[in-house]
């Protein structure tokens, strides 16, 4: 390393003015003795400096989205997201993860609400190593459910936006601030389980996040998934959460929730085929009376890799989130993915809506990277 060079020649020379300056002189046994030693010095210097350096970590992911849709759909241009991601590492069983998030380019006070722009933070936990095989969470963490939510990075799925399912049933992204206990074994079985502030939108699932901003605590939930993936190329798991008030409220008429979520992804050479579902059962007569005591979806997605740089991809979204007369929604997005590197990654993909759910038909086009 240069700077090691640079530390070395520095102090050697320190020391050999000093010593022709000196009364005395040093023999060649005593001289090479102190270049050892101030050779080891430097080494530590370097070595010190190296690890002091990765102790702290910074990262990230973006996304730049085109949208062209039908029907009042429009055409616009986003910076959908800018996230930044800083670590450190205290020692060898206690780290720190965050990560803050720019949705749409800026945040500017607007009298009639018309800006979409928001400042989040999604992640700040510290991780405590317990043993080999288990690790606690602290903090603010993404709630372990379905695929998207803890990995979302623009390079990591297909289409250009983020699947319905994985919006409007499992609010992706979701975080909360609690504690996790998560296990891994070398079986393959591993689990998460987590106690966490809750929701706060009574049948309103995805504007019920309360992200941990003053989050009412009155109320909180429970979740725990369970994983395998001792099979090369296969990932099962499901995820039940339960919270007791859906609204923060024992005053009213909308009681506990449950959500039921199980995902496959089975992947054979260049071919993946993914498979999602979820299932939210919502208690109480205010509920009921508005047809939203239940909301589902899922969604089945194939894609195939023609080379390490170049997928394909087809894939049906189905999901209803409750409501007077027929609310059942449907999504078809279809498109290619290209990777000039494996940290960057072009979009383009066709989308097809049912009227229920807009009508938007159209195309998006994408570019997105991570770091």
């Amino acid at each position: 390393m240069r700077h090691r060079s640079i530390i070395k020649k520095t102090l050697t020379g320190a020391v050999i003015l000093g010593l022709s300056q000196s009364v005395f002189a040093v023999t060649d046994e005593e001289f090479h003795a102190l270049q050892q030693q101030f050779n080891q010095l430097a080494d530590q210097v370097e070595e010190n400096s190296k690890s002091s350096a990765s102790d702290t970590t910074i990262g990230g992911y973006g996304e730049l989205n085109y949208n062209n849709l039908d029907n009042g759909g429009g055409k616009t241009l986003d910076l959908h997201r800018f996230v930044i991601f800083l670590n450190h590492e205290f020692n060898d069983s206690i780290r720190f993860f965050s990560e803050v998030e720019i949705e749409h380019a800026l945040v500017k006070d607007t009298v009639d609400g018309s800006n979409d722009g928001e400042v989040a933070v999604e992640q700040a936990y510290v991780q405590f190593d317990l043993n080999d095989n288990s690790k606690a969470n602290a903090g603010v963490f993404l709630i372990p459910v379905g695929i998207l939510n803890e990995t979302h990075e623009p390079t990591t799925f297909y289409g250009v936006e983020r699947n319905p399912v994985e919006t409007y049933i499992i609010p992706t992204t979701w975080s909360e601030g609690g504690a996790m206990l998560s296990g891994y074994y070398e079986s393959g079985f591993s689990y998460d389980l987590a106690l966490s502030s809750g929701l706060d939108g009574g049948t309103d699932i995805r504007g019920g996040r309360q992200k941990v901003s003053k989050a009412i605590a009155d109320n909180q939930a429970l979740t725990l998934r369970l994983k395998y993936t001792g099979v090369s190329g296969l990932e099962l798991a499901t995820t039940i959460q339960a919270q007791g008030d859906m609204t923060q409220d024992s005053s009213d008429t909308i009681n506990g929730a449950t959500l039921i979520e199980a995902h496959a992804r089975w992947n054979v050479a260049d071919f993946t085929i993914t498979g999602l579902y979820a299932n939210w059962n919502i208690d109480g007569d205010g509920a009921s009376a508005v047809n939203k005591d239940k909301q589902d979806g899922g969604y089945l997605e194939a894609s195939y890799k023609l080379n390490p740089g170049f997928g394909i991809f087809v894939r049906q979204n189905e999901w209803d989130n409750g409501g007077i007369g027929d609310t059942a929604k449907s999504q078809t997005n279809a498109g290619f993915n290209y990777w000039p590197h494996e940290n960057v990654v072009l979009k383009a993909d066709y989308q097809a809506q049912n009227a229920t759910a807009g009508d938007f038909d159209g195309f998006n086009l994408g570019i997105g990277y991570q770091f």
